[in-house]
């Protein structure tokens, strides 16, 4: 008898301990998995000091504090009204037919359950992906816009244009019910910055003495150098090493989906990727610059790395390094020409180039799946690969809705603004300076290094 009862209390206690190692098991894999977003949402923070770099050393010293202030401004009031309506909008109960999610607004409770903790964990790490969207269009609008009218429409981006397309594709909306694959953002989030970016550009005008109109009738094409290009390396390193957050914890967890380092997803290969890319951007941007210009030109070069980086987001876990290292190739070439059709064939004025890095390049890479995609586990096969064009397809959808929503929605908004409480500055306050007319400061106080022009 006493064997039997020593025997019944060993079995219950080997079942306790299993089913505590079970448990902690569990409980281990949730604290990995917030660590690991909680890391990856910092590096993409930290994308806000570089695109300030960026845009500040591509622009004229006159200009540079008025720089700093709108990358340090567009995501202060996007994450407010990211948290207030754009989560609900984007990740809320889906309604319409997947056209927009419709609760979950001021989101946020004191519970310590499981749900709390996963609202906490996904929030941190989408916000930053919104304020990244908001914060492209300052580069191309850099130079002559409003400070006032830049908080204004950076806040309906983050609250309402970036939210309802980002709920198409990763909030249980229509595009991701069709097979639209979009990993980690060139689509949900650079293009949507490179539409509102060239929206703001048309609706705003070219800079004071950008396109001069000869008698003949022949427009001359004016260059505005940037004043400090080692600022803007320095912001494109930034970006780059940011983006290893941004692309490689977008797999949601640091534990393969698949139980194996071979999984789909592996933040591993997405790590690679996002290595490789921009790696072959740089040096096509480079090859091509020199042959284009006769001297190897580094802003050019400098956005072949932002432009592979652009391009690899979309495809960048479902392709292989060879694949990665061609998709960069290609951007790096997009770039140079489309900064050249854009500046000197369109006549719209972007200072730094925002419309060719993440249009043309989140374009490109958003296609880039239909076509070297070779993730049959994950349901996502490319042209190349034996998939027809039924992946292409999808994306071709997805790059068109995203596109004419945010180009429609995005001018109409600009051209509120401009009817209402006004876009532009003046003509006297832009050769002045948008630091003395803005803000009252300089960037570089006592350093006379700019001209009017």
């Amino acid at each position: 008898m006493r064997k039997k009862i020593a025997v019944f209390v060993m079995l219950l206690l080997c079942m306790g301990a299993s089913l505590f190692a079970q448990e902690s098991i569990e409980s281990l894999g949730f604290s990995v998995d917030v660590v690991w977003l909680f890391l990856g949402a910092i590096l993409v923070f930290i994308f806000q000091a570089g695109f300030a770099l960026v845009e500040t050393g591509l622009t004229r010293a006159k200009n540079a504090t008025n720089i700093t202030m709108k990358n340090l401004m567009d995501f202060c009031f996007g994450a407010l009204v990211y948290w207030a309506f754009g989560w609900g909008l984007m990740w809320g109960k889906d309604a319409l037919g997947g056209l927009i999610g419709t609760d979950q607004f001021f989101p946020g409770t004191m519970g310590l359950d499981i749900e709390s903790a996963n609202f906490y964990k996904s929030w941190f790490f989408q916000v930053v992906f919104a304020a990244t969207s908001a914060t492209i269009v300052s580069g191309a609008m850099a130079e002559r816009t409003q400070f006032k009218s830049y908080l204004i429409y950076t806040c309906f981006i983050s609250a309402f244009i970036y939210p309802i397309q980002g709920h198409w594709v990763w909030g249980g909306g229509w595009l991701g019910n069709i097979g639209f694959h979009d990993f980690a953002g060139s689509t949900v989030v650079h293009s949507v910055g490179g539409w509102a970016a060239l929206m703001g550009a048309v609706v705003l005008g070219p800079r004071l003495g950008k396109y001069m109109k000869g008698q003949d009738g022949k427009v001359t094409v004016k260059a505005f150098p940037g004043h400090n290009i080692p600022y803007a390396c320095l912001g494109v390193f930034i970006l780059w090493f940011g983006w290893f957050g941004f692309n490689a914890a977008s797999t949601g967890t640091s534990i393969p989906d698949s139980g194996t380092i071979f999984s789909g997803t592996s933040l591993a290969r997405v790590a690679v990727t996002t290595c490789l890319a921009p790696s072959a951007g740089a040096i096509s941007a480079m090859i091509t610059s020199w042959i284009w210009f006769k001297k190897p030109d580094c802003s050019m070069t400098m956005n072949g790395v932002l432009a592979g980086l652009v391009a690899i987001t979309a495809p960048c876990a479902v392709v292989s390094p060879a694949a990665a290292i061609v998709i960069g190739f290609i951007a790096g070439i997009l770039v140079v020409l489309s900064v050249e059709f854009i500046d000197k064939k369109l006549l719209v004025d972007d200072p730094v180039g925002a419309v060719s890095v993440h249009l043309t390049n989140g374009i490109f890479g958003t296609l880039a799946v239909g076509i070297w995609a070779n993730a049959p586990s994950d349901g996502v096969v490319g042209l190349l690969h034996g998939g027809g064009l039924t992946q292409l397809g999808a994306q071709f959808i997805g790059v068109i809705s995203v596109g004419a929503w945010v180009a429609i929605t995005s001018l109409v908004l600009f051209l509120i603004i401009k009817a209402t409480v006004g876009l532009r500055v003046s003509p006297k306050d832009e050769l002045r300076g948008l630091d003395q007319s803005e803000h009252k400061s300089e960037a570089y106080s006592g350093f006379q290094i700019f001209t009017n022009m």
